[in-house]
């Protein structure tokens, strides 16, 4: 294994002691570097412009004296201002590109005890972007030694910026990170594969990219919320520093709707008694969250357009333009793809990063730790403690995962569902009875979301059963296998379907293995659950 090491050579230090004897009684970095006992230097790639030449024969003559072995090679990069970091930085980078800096069975250095601070931080900059994949090394005089010792070689220690190697900043940076995650779901402990998934591609998002999220989903499927959240993130990580500014484009129309998003002047129309700064301006170097913007006038929709791509608008009445330096999430629960109310070049500015929040009824195995999350924030904003009896809540969840309960307004119903409950219970305690009557109510309110359904699910089962299976098996075993099929294919894994067919029977512990008796039901016609799995997902 060869060993390459690039250096700067160091006008100064390198220069000590002259050309006389002296120079050996004091410590050079280039030269205590050829000196390491432990690290044998084959070749040694000195940097340095045309002017210093003579010096850098001076250093080179003088490794070859205490280092035999290793070959110096002159690379002259002629530099105006060292201290120029676009100028050094561009030269650096295409030195990087040389073929003897890629070659195989080759450990590479990059010392960095000499030249500029600029040119230490771009050989840095190289090494940590993987350009010159290459180890830091860096070589100091003894302690108490700056000029004249009796040991001119000094130390020297290696720096490996593969992280990954170390223990305590890997583990910190994974808590860290994981800490973001659980801040973006509000602490909430979720259970559901795919909606993790998303919340990691989101964190990810939110502290490297500033620009437009566009976030889908049903109503009350978390939209709000989720860009607060990642509003706070990215203030404690320093990203935004200005205000988060929430608008609801449903409730602006017309001159309205321009008014309020981009500003007035005073007297730019009827009404408009005093200047309005606009909402735009109020999240100037923050982020604006603009909730159901498929409601914007199209005429707002132009506005902001540009607003975006110039960070510049004109109020209503005003004779030059405003800047604000706003981040932009949208929210919408509309499909805004070939909506001829909606500006297509619009969409395609937010769209670059979209993400779907799913309902409440395709994340079931995330109520339970969401009811516990809504009991909480109740408890907190009337600072009465309540809490279920364990028939209660068994009783409230069995009905909450029952697959036939569609949770049309998704976590704003399950919300409204635990105040009502908890606001009409005695002593604390939420009782059988007043679930009972909360279930009535939602049964009242959508009896086609909330009881069993009775027709059979219209699913072809030709493709797993074979041509011919309606007459070997009775009508209400396919009905009945019709319905696991849909839930196994929605499903991320066996467990979370089986969670969901068996909910009552497990939440009554009269089951200890669900996926196991899931396993066995498919058996029964010759299934297995990653066939259905895989069948959706093509």
């Amino acid at each position: 294994m060869k060993t390459t090491v690039i250096s700067v050579l160091g006008t100064q230090k390198d220069a000590h002691g002259g050309t006389g004897p002296a120079r050996w009684d004091t410590w050079r970095p280039t030269i205590g570097l050829v000196q390491q006992d432990d690290l044998p230097i084959d070749e040694l790639h000195l940097i340095f412009s045309s002017q210093h030449t003579p010096l850098a024969e001076r250093v080179k003559a003088d490794v070859r004296k205490v280092s035999p072995e290793t070959k110096v090679v002159f690379d002259v990069i002629e530099l105006k201002n060292p201290w120029d970091f676009e100028e050094v930085y561009e030269k650096f980078y295409d030195y990087s590109k040389l073929p003897c800096f890629h070659q195989e069975r080759t450990r590479y250095y990059i010392h960095i005890s000499t030249g500029s601070h600029v040119e230490q931080i771009c050989l840095f900059l190289l090494a940590e972007s993987h350009h010159l994949r290459a180890k830091l090394i860096q070589t100091t005089p003894k302690e108490g030694h700056v000029r004249h010792s009796n040991d001119p070689k000094g130390t020297h220690t290696v720096i490996d910026l593969d992280l990954s190697r170390y223990d305590k900043l890997a583990k910190r940076f994974e808590t860290e990170r994981q800490n973001d995650l659980s801040f973006l779901k509000r602490g909430i402990d979720t259970h559901n594969a795919a909606f993790n998934k998303l919340i990691e591609t989101i964190e990810r998002v939110a502290v490297r990219s500033s620009d437009p999220i566009l976030l889908t989903g049903p109503t009350g499927a978390g939209k709000s919320q989720l860009a607060k959240q990642i509003y706070l993130l990215k203030k404690q990580s320093g990203k935004v520093k200005g205000a988060f500014v929430a608008v609801n484009c449903a409730t602006l129309g017309g001159e309205l709707a321009k008014s309020a998003l981009f500003g007035h002047r005073k007297g730019s129309y009827s009404g408009a008694g005093a200047d309005h700064a606009g909402f735009l301006k109020e999240a100037d170097g923050g982020i604006i969250f603009l909730d159901e913007i498929g409601e914007l006038p199209m005429e707002a929709q132009t506005m902001l357009l540009k607003a975006i791509e110039e960070k510049t608008y004109r109020p209503l009445g005003a004779d030059k333009d405003e800047r604000s330096d706003f981040q932009l999430i949208c929210g919408t629960n509309r499909d805004l793809r070939g909506n001829g109310a909606f500006r297509s070049d619009l969409l395609a500015r937010i769209d670059l990063w979209s993400f779907r929040l799913p309902g409440l009824a395709d994340r079931r195995e995330d109520i339970e730790p969401n009811l516990d999350y809504e009991l909480l924030r109740y408890s907190e904003r009337t600072g009465k403690h309540v809490s279920f009896n364990k028939e209660a809540r068994a009783r409230f969840l069995a009905f909450a995962l029952d697959p036939s309960t569609a949770w049309p307004g998704n976590f704003r119903d399950l919300n409204a569902m635990v105040v009502r409950m908890a606001t009409l219970s005695d002593g604390g305690r939420i009782t059988a009875d007043l679930v009972d009557e909360e279930i009535s109510r939602a049964q009242e309110a959508a009896p086609s979301c909330a009881r069993p359904q009775t027709d059979a699910p219209s699913l072809d089962l030709s493709p797993l059963l074979g041509a011919g299976y309606e007459t070997r098996y009775d009508a209400i075993d396919l009905v009945q296998l019709a319905y696991v099929v849909s839930v196994c294919r929605r499903s991320e894994t066996m467990s979370a379907a089986a969670k969901r067919l068996y909910a009552v029977s497990r939440l009554a512990k009269k089951s200890s293995n669900d996926s196991d008796r899931l396993s066995k039901y498919l058996a029964r016609f010759g299934l297995k659950f990653r066939q259905l799995h895989d069948g959706l997902t093509g």
